[in-house]
């Protein structure tokens, strides 16, 4: 263990106070006898040392609970101790005069005996710091009338007058002495109590009724509801320890905990202010959600409802962020502190004392990892399991989401698990090998999971993940798109300005307006939809990477790879250009649009944050990859002799004007030797290839992370995929169409399928070149390049309608139906002709109707 760490445990250990989850389940206080710890003076009325030597009169000991801001005491005390060596006993570090006792609504006095102020057995009192029923009187008095109400059916107008009374939230100290008095007066105890009497069932119902107003009441402001939180919290513990966790108040008033720790303001409320005092507070609602899940995926279908999920998750996402403050940034906790129950006292202390001290303060660190342990392992028999009904041919993972609502929970518990690695050193080593033994069930699942839910961590283990899984994760970082017609980002463009009116729209829009629908429209024509929009992406990103527009250079090596041009400064809005690109690529991807475009790897790399080595530049300079691998394998001695007469240079010929750049200070005079050469390839490689196109890669990576629901993973997006999925996600499938598969995936309206005509349509498809092909697929669909899967990643069939049309009429499509309505020709000539025309560049963009 490092010895930053140890000393950031042990600062931290000291801190943490042992706390109690149920009333019934506390620990004795660690007080010394009464009988030792007070002296009983003798009467001031009596002087006779007779009477001062005669035994008191033999009173029963009493024990009752004390109450404090994190936990429950049970004391043990005489009737005849005063209130001050009670507050002696229970003050710890606090100066015992600045705390009091406060009972049945009352501050007791601090020379008056438990006997005179009629302390009962088994009776709750609460230590405060400070006395404030001075500030609050009304709000006393109301605690008292539900404490004892001279009407039990009116406990509920009694907590709805309390609420009413409340401060604003923006009066927080205020608002606060307000609320303590409701804990304080025991009301949450005597409103359990009524709830649970089984002499009257109406006054359980009122007594539900009121508790509820703090779990379900809209009308109370979001900033209100976070600081009942210690009233939540205290509901929780007093039924869950008397009625039990099946009932449903009690159900209902921990959720409503674990929706308000989805707040940001939680962290400050009272007792979640600090770790040592917020851990023990949050630890056994955590595990109790554990077990509901577990018990959940032990179940055949192993199904665990939403709400168990969304408990589960809230409290261990609080307890994390306490936890991890709690270790004060240095982590993850080596595996001598929580491998058994007694390590960490094991390993920092040598006393017996100091042993059970350390038993006291850590045993949560081994309690969670127990908890964490038995998740993972559940998860992966449910993994296992799984993947024995994948083998045997269950359709475990198929089209129903009924099917996959139980199995599909996995992905939500291994997210949770996932955290842990920051807090215990082996936990990330034990999810990744269960992750590795279970790809196939893991990657049915990823394929299968819906978008709102965040899984994008499983990229980091990528090559765990089959293409798809990976494709399905990434796509998540987009916006999902809404569909509300006055959400949508409406486009009027010419076609003859494309490039420019294109520009003009999506640069000077807000990114947010961006991450709703896209309406597009071209000038004087009818069509509208998905079609259009599509056929606007393909169009729109053919002028972005011509050549004509200088922005970006195809390889040498492949025309379809594009990276920025250096030369693109010519065009003073040229970085405004490659925002404008960045995001055109962006919302690409996120509408599902495969243009045809694709990167060089030196580009990618540098979009997904790696060095470019020289494998990198093969593409894109072939020559100059050629040069540099000469130079790495020629003979020692002819490289040193200076033969080639190379230094730490580079020559570039710009806007026809001949630069020379030094690769270092001092480059023209370095000559290039045997001993040097590897630098000077890699400092080449990064003038040329990288610091040369800097600004344009950085202006294109700002565009592309507009659109990304959060801009900061731009570069994660990237890193979290391979060049070849990239390739296939915005390229689409490079190869010839499978004329096969379209007609497959090809059903009919007015047609049959043995019809002359179609026998006609099919032949001519059959017999035209692979270019033609694309061009009828892109008339009828406004696809142009399909997707990766072929037709079947379209998610939709593609139809033939029969028009009623003549023979002289040509084809026309409805491409957001992928619709293709085709009269009924009267010979194959004719129906050559006619496709022959449809498929013409310039026809093709322009012909479909809607």
């Amino acid at each position: 263990m490092s010895a930053s760490l140890s000393a950031a445990l042990a600062r931290s250990r000291h801190q943490l106070l042992p706390s109690k989850r149920k009333l019934d389940d506390t620990a004795a206080s660690t007080s010394t006898s009464t009988a030792s710890s007070t002296s009983r003076a003798c009467p001031a009325t009596n002087p006779s040392s007779d009477a001062c030597l005669s035994p008191p009169p033999v009173m029963p000991p009493l024990h009752f609970f004390v109450r404090t801001s994190s936990k429950t005491l049970v004391v043990h005390a005489h009737p005849s101790d005063t209130v001050n060596s009670v507050i002696a006993r229970l003050s710890g570090p606090s100066p015992a005069a600045d705390l009091r006792l406060i009972y049945q609504g009352r501050q007791l006095q601090g020379e008056e005996t438990l006997a005179s102020c009629k302390v009962q057995p088994d009776s709750l009192l609460h230590l405060t710091a400070r006395l404030r029923s001075t500030r609050c009187p009304r709000a006393w008095q109301l605690a008292n009338d539900i404490c004892h109400p001279r009407d039990p059916y009116l406990l509920d107008s009694l907590v709805k007058e309390f609420l009413s009374l409340s401060p604003s939230p923006a009066l927080d100290g205020e608002l606060s002495d307000h609320l303590d008095v409701f804990l304080l007066s025991g009301a949450p105890v005597a409103l359990v109590k009524f709830y649970l009497s089984h002499t009257s069932m109406p006054v359980r119902v009122v007594a539900d009724r009121s508790i509820r107003l703090f779990t379900t009441d809209a009308t109370l402001p979001k900033d209100f509801q976070v600081r009942c939180l210690p009233i939540l919290l205290e509901f929780c513990r007093l039924l869950g320890s008397t009625a039990g966790r099946r009932d449903l108040l009690y159900q209902s008033c921990r959720g409503a905990l674990a929706t308000l720790l989805d707040l940001q303001e939680w962290r400050t409320v009272g007792p979640f202010r600090q770790p040592a005092n917020a851990i023990p507070q949050l630890l056994p609602f955590a595990k109790e959600m554990a077990e509901i899940v577990i018990a959940g995926l032990s179940s055949e279908a192993m199904l665990i409802s939403s709400k168990d999920l969304m408990e589960f998750s809230n409290f261990m996402r609080a307890l994390r962020v306490q936890i991890q403050d709690w270790m004060g940034g240095v982590g993850p906790m080596p595996r001598e502190l929580y491998s058994s129950p007694n390590a960490c006292s094991t390993s920092n202390s040598s006393s017996s004392s100091s042993n059970n001290t350390h038993r006291q303060l850590d045993g949560w660190i081994h309690a969670l990892y127990s908890t964490y342990k038995e998740l993972i392992e559940k998860v992966n028999s449910c993994l296992k399991k799984l993947n024995t009904d994948l083998i045997n041919g269950k359709s475990v993972v198929g089209e129903s989401d009924t099917r996959l609502l139980g199995p599909s929970r996995i992905l939500s518990v291994l997210t949770e698990l996932n955290h842990f690695s920051g807090i215990y050193e082996d936990a990330e080593m034990t999810l990744v090998s269960v992750l590795t033994a279970h790809r196939v069930p893991l990657n049915a699942l990823v394929r299968h999971a819906k978008r709102h839910e965040s899984f994008c961590w499983l990229l980091k283990h990528r090559d765990i993940l089959d293409f798809e899984s990976r494709r399905n994760l990434a796509l998540m970082m987009f916006p999902e798109g809404r569909d509300d017609y006055h959400e949508l980002h409406e486009m009027l463009i010419d076609r003859s300005q494309l490039l420019a009116e294109s520009f003009e729209y999506i640069t000077q829009a807000e990114a947010s307006s961006l991450h709703g629908g896209l309406f597009m429209e071209f000038k004087n024509e009818e069509a509208t939809g998905p079609g259009v929009l599509r056929e606007w992406f393909c169009l729109v990103c053919r002028a972005i990477f011509s050549p004509q527009n200088v922005l970006f250079l195809p390889c040498a090596n492949d025309k379809r790879r594009f990276f920025p041009n250096p030369a693109s400064c010519v065009d003073p809005l040229h970085l405004k250009y490659f925002v404008f690109s960045g995001r055109i690529i962006a919302l690409a991807l996120m509408h599902r649009v495969q243009v045809g475009v694709v990167f060089d790897r030196i580009f990618y790399s540098q979009l997904s944050g790696r060095t470019i080595t020289l494998e990198d530049i093969k593409d894109a300079d072939p020559l100059l990859y050629a040069s540099c691998k000469k130079i790495l394998e020629m003979d020692p001695d002819i490289l040193d002799s200076d033969a080639l007469g190379l230094t730490f240079i580079r020559e570039v010929d710009e806007l026809g004007s001949h630069k020379v750049i030094e690769l270092c200070p001092g480059g023209k005079d370095l000559s290039v030797n045997s001993r040097n050469r590897d630098v000077y390839i890699n400092l080449l490689i990064q003038d040329r290839f990288v610091n040369s196109i800097s600004k344009q890669v950085a202006h294109f990576a700002q565009g592309f992370g507009d659109i990304l629901i959060n801009a900061k993973e731009q570069n994660f997006f990237f890193s979290s995929l391979d060049l070849e999925d990239f390739d296939r996600m915005i390229g689409g499938s490079e190869g010839v169409v499978d004329v096969k598969d379209w007609k497959a995936h090809t059903e009919y309206n007015g047609y049959k399928p043995k019809d002359r005509q179609i026998g006609w349509f099919w032949k001519v498809v059959e017999q035209m070149p692979p270019e033609r092909q694309r061009m009828l697929l892109f008339f009828w669909t406004s696809v142009k390049y399909l997707p990766a899967e072929g037709f079947v990643g379209l998610g939709s069939k593609l139809y033939i309608y029969k028009s009623t049309e003549s023979q002289n009429h040509l084809p026309s499509s409805h491409t957001c139906f992928y619709r293709l309505c085709l009269p009924a020709y009267s010979s194959l000539s004719t129906m050559r002709s006619r496709l022959s025309m449809i498929t013409q560049d310039h026809v093709s963009c322009t012909f479909g109707t809607w």
